[in-house]
C-alpha cells in the first residue's frame, strides 16, 4: 500500500497538534499537580506499611484492567475513525461495550476460581480483593469513555473530566481517612465513588447513548478489534511486568515497608512524568492515525514529535535525578525518605518508556502489535530475572537497576526492529546540543548546589530555565552558521 508524502498536510497537522496540546495541557498539568499533591497527603496520613498495601492494591487493579478492560478502550480509539467513515459507529460502539461486558464477566469467574492463588501470590486479603473487583467496573467504563472522547476530538471535555476526577478523588480520600480511619481501604473507597461520578459525566459528554442499540455481534467486526486489542493487552501486561512486578517481588522478599518506599519512588516519577509527557501523544496520535488512514506518509511527523518529546523530557529527568533526595523530601513524608535512592533509576526508566511511545507507534499503525508484545515481554522477563537476582543482595537499588534495564532494553529493541517506511529520523544535532547544555548545566549545579541561599525547588526551576537559554542560544548559533555557509 502506497503512502504519499504531503508537506502541506504535515505542517497543518503539526499546528493542529500544538493547538490540541494546549487544550489538553490543563488536564495533564492538573493531573501532574494532583499526583504530586496526593503523595505528601497520603504519606502523611498513612504509615509506610499501609501505603505499601495501597500500592499493592492499585498495582493488582491495574493488572486486572490490562487483561480485561484497557485494550477495549484503545481499540475504540484506533478504529473509531474507520467506523465513522463507513457509517458503522452504532454497531462498532455497541460491539465494544458487549466485548467489555463479556470480559468483566470472565474476570469475575476467573477471580472466583483463582481467589486462593490471588491471596497467596499477590498478598491480597479477601476484603481488598473484593474492593478491587468492585472498583474495576467504574474504572473500565471510564477508560472506554475517555478513549471515545479522544477519538471524537473533544479535548476540552476530556480536560474538564480529568481535572474533576483528580479533585474528587483527593477530597474524598482525605475525608474518608480522617472520618472513618480505614487506612489504605479509604483510598480505594474514595476512588470508587469519584470515578463512578465521573463516569456519569462522561456518558453525557460523549453522548454515548445516542449511538447505542442492541446489535448482534458479527465476527467481521470482532476479529479486527481482537486482533488489534489482544496483543495490546499482552503488551500492556509486559509493561506492567517491567514497571510494577517489582512491587510484588520486593514485598515478598522485604515486606510492606520496603514496598512503601518503592510506591513513593514510583509515585514521584512515572505517574508525574508520564502525565505531563503524554500531552504530546494524547494530542498527536489521533491525528497521526487519521493521516495514516488517509494514505498520507507519517514518518516525518512522528520524527518531529519525537524530537519535541526528547527536548521537553530529558532536562526534567536530568534535574530530578541529581536532586533526588530533595525531590522526595519535598513530595513525601520524612518517613519515606529512603525512596530517593530509586528516583534516578525510575526517572530515566520513565524517559525510555515514554520514548517507546514513538518507536512502537509503527506497530500500531501497521496493526502489527504482536511485535510490540514480543519485544516487551522479552524485556519484562529479563527485568523479573534481574529483580529476583539483585533485590536480595542490593535491596532498593536492585529494584532500580532492574526497572531501568528493562525499560532501556524495550526501547533498544523497538528502535532496531523497524517496519518499512515507518523508521524514525533521530534529531542527532538536537541531541548533541542538548549534551553540551547538560555539561554546562552540571557545572552550574556544582556551583550553586552547596549554597543555602537558594532552596532546592528554586534551583531546579532556575537550572531548567538556564538549560533552555543555553540550548536555544546554541540552536541560533548553528542556524546562523549554516546560513552564512
Amino acid at each position: 500500500m502506497e503512502y504519499i508524502e504531503n508537506k502541506e498536510e504535515e505542517q497543518k497537522q503539526i499546528k493542529e497538534i500544538w493547538g490540541d496540546m494546549f487544550k489538553y495541557a490543563p488536564s495533564k498539568i492538573c493531573g501532574t499537580l494532583g499526583n504530586a499533591i496526593v503523595i505528601p497527603i497520603y504519606t502523611s496520613l498513612l504509615p509506610p506499611e499501609q501505603y505499601g498495601l495501597y500500592t499493592l492494591s492499585v498495582a493488582f487493579l491495574s493488572f486486572l484492567c490490562i487483561i480485561f478492560s484497557d485494550w477495549v478502550g484503545l481499540s475504540g480509539l484506533r478504529f473509531f475513525r474507520f467506523a465513522q467513515i463507513n457509517n458503522n459507529l452504532t454497531k462498532y460502539l455497541s460491539i465494544l461495550i458487549t466485548i467489555l461486558s463479556i470480559n468483566l464477566i470472565l474476570m469475575y469467574i476467573c477471580s472466583f476460581l483463582l481467589k486462593d492463588f490471588f491471596y497467596s501470590f499477590f498478598k491480597i486479603t479477601p476484603v481488598y480483593l473484593l474492593a478491587i473487583l468492585v472498583l474495576i467496573i467504574p474504572v473500565a467504563i471510564r477508560a472506554l469513555l475517555f478513549q471515545i472522547l479522544r477519538a471524537q476530538l473533544k479535548p476540552i471535555a476530556f480536560t474538564f473530566s480529568t481535572i474533576l476526577n483528580q479533585i474528587l478523588t483527593i477530597g474524598l480520600s482525605v475525608f474518608i481517612i480522617k472520618t472513618f480511619h480505614l487506612g489504605a481501604f479509604s483510598l480505594l473507597l474514595a476512588m470508587g465513588i469519584s470515578i463512578t461520578l465521573i463516569d456519569i459525566l462522561l456518558i453525557f459528554q460523549s453522548n454515548i447513548f445516542s449511538y447505542l442499540k442492541f446489535t448482534k455481534p458479527e465476527m467481521k467486526y470482532i476479529l479486527p478489534i481482537a486482533k488489534y486489542g489482544v496483543p495490546i493487552a499482552l503488551t500492556s501486561l509486559s509493561t506492567w511486568i517491567i514497571n510494577q512486578s517489582n512491587k510484588f517481588i520486593i514485598n515478598d522478599i522485604k515486606g510492606f515497608k520496603e514496598l512503601g518506599y518503592v510506591g513513593v519512588a514510583y509515585g514521584v516519577t512515572l505517574p508525574l512524568l508520564m502525565t505531563i509527557f503524554s500531552i504530546i501523544t494524547v494530542a498527536a496520535i489521533p491525528r497521526i492515525i487519521r493521516m495514516y488512514e488517509g494514505k498520507i506518509a507519517v514518518k516525518n511527523i512522528v520524527s518531529k514529535i519525537t524530537g519535541y518529546y526528547i527536548l521537553i523530557s530529558l532536562p526534567i529527568i536530568f534535574l530530578m535525578s541529581i536532586y533526588s533526595k530533595e525531590f522526595v523530601s519535598l513530595l513525601a513524608d520524612s518517613r519515606f525518605l529512603e525512596a530517593y535512592k530509586l528516583v534516578p533509576y525510575f526517572a530515566f526508566g520513565t524517559f525510555f518508556m515514554g520514548l517507546t511511545d514513538y518507536t512502537t507507534l509503527q506497530y500500531h499503525l501497521a496493526n502489527k502489535t504482536y511485535i510490540d508484545f514480543v519485544i516487551k515481554i522479552i524485556s519484562g522477563i529479563i527485568g523479573i530475572g534481574i529483580n529476583i537476582l539483585l533485590i536480595p543482595k542490593m535491596g532498593l537499588i536492585g529494584v532500580g537497576i532492574a526497572t531501568l534495564s528493562a525499560n532501556f532494553l524495550y526501547y533498544f529493541l523497538s528502535a532496531i526492529i523497524v517496519l518499512p517506511n515507518l523508521n524514525l529520523k533521530y534529531p542527532i544535532k538536537q541531541i548533541l546540543k542538548m549534551l553540551i547544555g547538560f555539561l554546562m548545566l552540571y557545572g552550574i549545579y556544582i556551583l550553586i548546589h552547596k549554597t543555602e541561599l537558594i532552596s532546592a525547588p528554586v534551583q531546579m526551576v532556575l537550572l531548567l530555565f538556564v538549560f533552555y537559554i543555553i540550548y536555544f542560544l546554541l540552536e541560533g548559533r548553528f542556524k546562523n552558521k549554516s546560513l552564512i555557509q
